[in-house]
């Protein structure tokens, strides 16, 4: 998928793709909060079994009673070629890799206080995401970011000029207060960059 498409489905271009992607990613992480994620991939498993085995009976009974020879119905998926590419794995493991280096780095940055602005502000993070850990499991936090992720896109699409001034508003409220602390406390001023 490229950029376009994952766009185009979180705008809900195409309503059904979107509802069957939406639909499907919530349902399984639905499942999750009440199946382990072995007896999910179990059951999943035996769902799509069930139904490709159904089918090939039903295939075989038509073909009997008909007297064609159509031959197996999945033989156009079975001659297709589903391995992964060497380059492609390179390409994704080595765009992963650069980005986990690029993590490690800044978290260094961030835990050494190689900026105490920086730390302070991931610090604060910290504690409000204890607090988020206390109320939320992993799991639910998922749920409420594949719900977000596909409402808030078009929620902001259709309400763009409203939304912006409110955040307009919020950001200046926060940039003087921000301003405000650094000028106060010794120590907290930024460094030119």
């Amino acid at each position: 998928m490229d950029a376009k498409q994952v766009v185009d489905l979180l705008y809900w271009r195409d309503v059904k793709a979107t509802g069957v992607v939406f639909g499907a990613a919530l349902l399984l992480l639905l499942s999750l909060t009440l199946c382990s994620i072995v007896s999910v991939c179990s059951y999943i498993g035996l769902a799509l079994l069930s139904v490709t085995i159904c089918f090939r009976i039903y295939k075989g009974i038509l073909q009997a009673i008909q007297k064609s020879d159509e031959g197996h119905p999945f033989k156009q998926y079975l001659g297709q070629e589903v391995a992964l590419s060497e380059d492609l794995v390179h390409k994704y493991s080595d765009l992963a890799l650069t980005k986990l280096n690029k993590s490690i780095g800044e978290l260094r940055r961030l835990f050494l206080v190689e900026d105490l602005v920086d730390s302070i502000k991931f610090a604060v993070l910290m504690w409000i995401l204890t607090y988020v850990g206390s109320l939320f499991n992993g799991l639910t936090i998922l749920i409420l970011a594949l719900i977000g992720l596909f409402s808030c896109p078009i929620v902001y699409e259709k309400h763009q000029a409203q939304i912006d001034h409110y955040l307009a508003l919020v950001n200046n409220q926060v940039k003087d207060v921000v301003g405000k602390i650094q000028a106060k406390v010794p120590g907290m001023k930024r460094k030119a960059e």
